[in-house]
């Protein structure tokens, strides 16, 4: 393993032990990089509203606050993982869905010691039943929903943490209760596939696929 990828996980692990300068290294060796990348993402609208740090900054400490903790090795995967996190927070509903993970981190905290190992083994992909049964469930689903579009998180938000009925959801959304009820059963089976993928190390597949989705909404 190389210099790079020792020091890459070696400062997530001391970030989840409570060492603040730790993150100060992940974001001084990470950020200039997402800065520029950010800045070309970023259109009129937004540039006028706040710098690209001030987004930039914001949602990758409080992912790394509140979202599940990760290991990763390779600082490439780390920064489309950071990309992905950032793009989110260009993104219309993910102020909400921000204050959504902030709040069920401290109302239902993950068990000490839970850290999501990202990188790649090799490890079959398992079936949902599966995903289901391991005691890291949890933190595996709300890795999982980063990478989900803005309304299958919302969906998915209303019922497995607000526990909304179907009727309700619709209600709150503008659709039909039957609509919120197939809008949630298809983000279920999106979550599945997500979460299988990065059980086997397919993070940078995943980030990868939706960098280049987001490259046909320049100018956010």
């Amino acid at each position: 393993m190389s210099m790079k990828k020792n020091r890459t996980s070696e400062c997530l692990a001391r970030w989840y032990q409570g060492d603040r300068s730790a993150l100060d290294t992940l974001l001084g060796r990470n950020m200039p990089w997402i800065h520029a990348y950010v800045r070309k993402r970023m259109g009129p609208l937004l540039r006028k509203k706040a710098e690209t740090a001030d987004y930039v900054n914001d949602s990758i400490i409080q992912f790394l606050q509140y979202g599940p903790p990760v290991m990763i090795s390779d600082e490439g995967h780390l920064r489309a993982l950071f990309v992905r996190i950032v793009e989110n927070t260009l993104r219309e509903k993910h102020d909400w869905f921000t204050a959504k993970r902030r709040t069920i981190s401290k109302e239902q905290p993950l068990p000490a010691g839970t850290v999501l190992d990202l990188d790649p083994q090799g490890v079959p992909r398992k079936s949902p039943s599966t995903i289901v049964d391991q005691q890291d469930r949890e933190a595996w689903i709300r890795l999982g929903m980063e990478f989900l579009d803005s309304d299958s998180r919302e969906v998915l938000a209303l019922r497995k943490w607000d526990c909304l009925s179907f009727v309700d959801i619709g209600k709150k959304l503008g659709i039909t209760d039957n609509a919120a009820r197939m809008r949630h059963n298809r983000a279920v089976e999106q979550l599945a596939e997500i979460v299988g993928t990065l059980r086997r190390g397919g993070l940078a597949e995943l980030a990868g696929r939706s960098m280049k989705e987001d490259q046909v909404q320049q100018g956010i």
